[in-house]
């Protein structure tokens, strides 16, 4: 179906709180409406935030420590796509929080821009909403030090 940019010019995102109420797309037509979760959102713009070298991790310090929790956990779900993303979508736009960890050594500005540019990428191309604002917060820098081999212990 064709994407129709004017549709998007007068809409505002919803108002806070709403974030998990699916979108629905202005290109519904006489055969049907399509909606959009939230949290396909979220994932979406989750994956594509960590596509970008130099990002370590997604999330502040609870939310990684959940998600270190959740990785040791037999049969537990790994890493969420989720974590450190939320987002607020209306009927026609869609605006970003990203909370991440970066490498030392990476131009913070440089990432950040890199990020933002993907994530609104494809989130409009996946699904047809605008992305008014992809606001970032670098929570922390992963130094080379903080590297453990997995399996291994200091202490034998």
């Amino acid at each position: 179906m064709a994407h129709d940019s004017a549709n998007h010019a007068a809409a505002e995102v919803a108002p806070e709180g709403t974030g998990s109420t699916p979108a629905r797309l202005a290109d519904s037509s006489s055969v049907g409406t399509t909606t959009i979760a939230a949290t396909v959102v979220q994932k979406i713009a989750g994956i594509a935030a960590r596509e970008i070298d130099g990002v370590r991790t997604m999330g502040g310090g609870v939310s990684r420590t959940f998600g270190a929790l959740r990785e040791r956990i037999p049969g537990g779900s790994g890493t969420s796509t989720s974590s450190g993303v939320q987002v607020e979508v209306g009927e026609k736009q869609a605006a970003i929080d990203l909370d991440m960890v970066v490498d030392y050594g990476v131009s913070i500005v440089d990432l950040a821009r890199a990020v933002r540019r993907n994530v609104i990428t494809a989130v409009e191309r996946m699904t047809g909403l605008e992305v008014i604002e992809v606001n970032i917060a670098v929570n922390d820098i992963h130094l080379p030090t903080e590297e453990t081999e997995p399996g291994t212990s200091r202490v034998q």
